[in-house]
């Protein structure tokens, strides 16, 4: 296994390598002069001329991106243009507020995912299996702004349950407090999607010989249906669950801006607007990495779950 991890480890570099020269050239080229950006409308010539040495954008192509790829091997992207703050700090500090509602996030629905993929596609064709389904589909039709105005209206406003915004010093505080209305909420949104996803999983293994043969020895149903069963879908389960973590951190901009939490996907829309481009290529590259990373944890989880996968 190590010796295919470090296979790994090394077939990634090519790929790093392409991600580091898209973000370049596209922040170079169609990202337009970030001299002009920073010296306002009141600026002269000498105040441009000054703001691109100090940003070393006016030496040629090829040491801006020696430099990038220092920034990049140092985990050292200098300072937000915006806020003077070091884009590393900003990266550390906004990462757990993100995780704090991502990972419970990504649990609590993958679990009732899973328990009511398995329910419904054994009763496929049934009264329960077609409202689920009918459930899913309104649910995925109603925007998740909605499903956000309507929580922090009647749960938050009106009933008092959570707070509508605001985020603590305290773990515990966050998680129980601040946290729940959020993860609630994109329960709602996520788990119509992962469900359907699932049932499909589940419904491609039911009908395969070993069940038949598992029923016909005997084994109990529950354990055809949580042992079997699960086993030979969790796959493509892992796979659909492991690939969308990196895009989680940015994805969740909505939920992070509507309850002022401040996270990487809150960051992200902020240094949009204003056109924040150190924090920007930072993410891109980090999230482009552990997109890689999460990948390879893939594979190796293919094995844990399924020992006849063999890491070639």
């Amino acid at each position: 296994m190590a010796a295919y991890i470090l296979r790994r480890l090394w077939q990634m570099a090519p790929t790093m390598l392409g991600v580091i020269l898209l973000v370049f050239f596209l922040f170079n080229w169609v990202g337009g002069d970030p001299a002009y950006i920073l010296a306002g409308k009141m600026s002269n010539p000498e105040q441009i001329a000054n703001i691109r040495q100090q940003l070393g954008i006016d030496q040629p192509y090829y040491v801006q991106l020696w430099i990038f790829i220092e920034q990049i091997a140092t985990f050292n992207f200098g300072n937000s243009w915006s806020t003077g703050e070091a884009v590393s700090s900003i990266i550390s500090s906004r990462l757990g507020p993100s995780l704090t509602v991502l990972l419970p996030l990504t649990v609590i629905e993958t679990l009732i995912a899973i328990a009511l993929a398995l329910l419904i596609a054994f009763r496929r064709g049934s009264i329960t299996d077609r409202t689920v389904m009918v459930a899913c589909t309104v649910g995925m039709s109603i925007s998740i702004l909605v499903y956000i105005i309507v929580g922090q209206y009647v749960f938050a406003y009106q009933l008092g349950f959570f707070p509508v915004q605001g985020w603590g010093n305290s773990l515990t505080e966050n998680l129980l407090r601040y946290s729940a209305l959020p993860i609630l909420i994109a329960l709602a949104v996520g788990v119509a999607p992962s469900l359907r996803l699932f049932r499909s999983f589940v419904l491609d293994e039911v009908n395969q010989d070993y069940v038949r043969t598992a029923r016909a020895k005997g084994v109990p149903e529950r354990r055809v249906k949580w042992v079997h069963v699960l086993r030979n879908a969790s796959i493509p389960i892992i796979t659909h669950v492991m690939s969308n973590l990196p895009a989680l951190l940015i994805g969740a901009f909505l939920i992070e801006r509507f309850f002022s939490i401040p996270g990487i996907g809150r960051e992200v829309i902020l240094a949009v607007e204003r056109s924040d481009f150190p924090v920007i290529k930072a993410i891109t590259v980090y999230v482009a990495a552990a997109t890689m990373l999460f990948n390879l944890l893939t594979d190796l989880l293919y094995q844990a779950v399924d020992p006849r996968v063999q890491l070639k």
